[in-house]
């Protein structure tokens, strides 16, 4: 008993440190996003070494835009490991799909795409493989709703829901605008992000081989401008943007420092006008994390 008490003592400083370090990184965040014309953001940070967790906002809901690309992914990658699925089965490529309010058919504008690659091919056929790299790291939306229409939103958002991500709502394909403007729209909160992002780093997500890959994937993202923006540049980030012009700019992921244990931090802003603006207070969040 005198033993365990003693080991309690030695541990209360180092509890009361790690709060204060918390407290600390809080207020640093807090005071920089006030400074933000933003009409809302949400911070998830969680450390995969101490477990520290940081919840700034973290409930608020978001629009998810491309965010809701990585649930798409795991889903895809759990049917792999169910034998349901090869990565290597073809897809073919169309621009024709369902709208979820009335099932009247719509198209995407490769104009409003991150991605115009994918339009030049349409009545090829693409490997589920590839489908998902351009839906990751250029962010692709043809590429999103060919994927989505495989394995289905529902059952994306049900395995969200299982991996602790219990208030995402992945319904829909993109640029369904008949169901946007109804409301019927993909949302999340940091939190959900923040779920998602630390089943993958802990292997819970999939299976250990799948997770490794999905994460690898992540880590191709061709958009750097918030998170990686924010820590040194040998920091290895793997992480999935989203953005709607003016409406929402997202950055969620996981960070592998080259010393100290990796994290993941998710920062969803919404009603910043200025793209730039939205851009660099996600670096500057990401910073203050890097640099806590």
């Amino acid at each position: 008993m005198k033993r365990l008490l003693a080991a309690v003592a030695l541990l209360a400083p180092l509890t009361a440190a790690a709060g204060q370090g918390l407290d600390s990184l809080r207020a640093r965040i807090e005071a920089r996003i006030a400074q933000a014309p933003a009409r809302a953001v949400g911070v998830y940070f969680h450390d995969l070494g101490s477990g520290d967790t940081l919840l700034v906002g973290a409930n608020t809901r978001f629009h998810a835009a491309s965010t809701m690309k990585v649930p798409v992914m795991i889903q895809l990658f759990r049917d792999r490991d169910a034998g349901a699925l090869s990565l290597d089965d073809s897809i073919l490529v169309h621009n024709e799909f369902r709208s979820i309010l009335d099932s009247s058919p719509y198209s995407l504008d490769k104009a409003d795409d991150s991605d115009s690659t994918l339009y030049a091919l349409e009545g090829q056929r693409w490997s589920v493989r590839q489908l998902i790299d351009l839906m990751e790291t250029v962010s692709s939306n043809l590429a999103t709703n060919l994927l989505i229409d495989r394995v289905g939103a529902a059952r994306a958002n049900a395995t969200a829901h299982a991996l602790g991500a219990d208030s995402i709502l992945v319904l829909r394909g993109v640029e369904d605008g008949k169901a946007y403007q109804a409301g019927l729209n993909n949302t999340t909160t940091a939190r959900d992000l923040g779920m998602l992002f630390t089943a993958l780093a802990q292997d819970r997500a999939a299976s250990p081989a799948a997770c490794r890959d999905m994460l690898g994937i992540l880590a191709r993202q061709h958009f750097t401008e918030g998170i990686p923006a924010g820590v040194a540049p040998e920091t290895r980030v793997a992480h999935k943007t989203g953005w709607i012009e003016g409406v929402v700019y997202h950055d969620a992921g996981v960070v592998y420092p080259a010393r100290g244990a990796p994290y993941v931090l998710v920062v969803l802003t919404g009603g910043i006008a200025q793209d730039s603006v939205a851009h660099d207070l996600v670096a500057d969040l990401s910073r203050l994390v890097a640099h806590r």
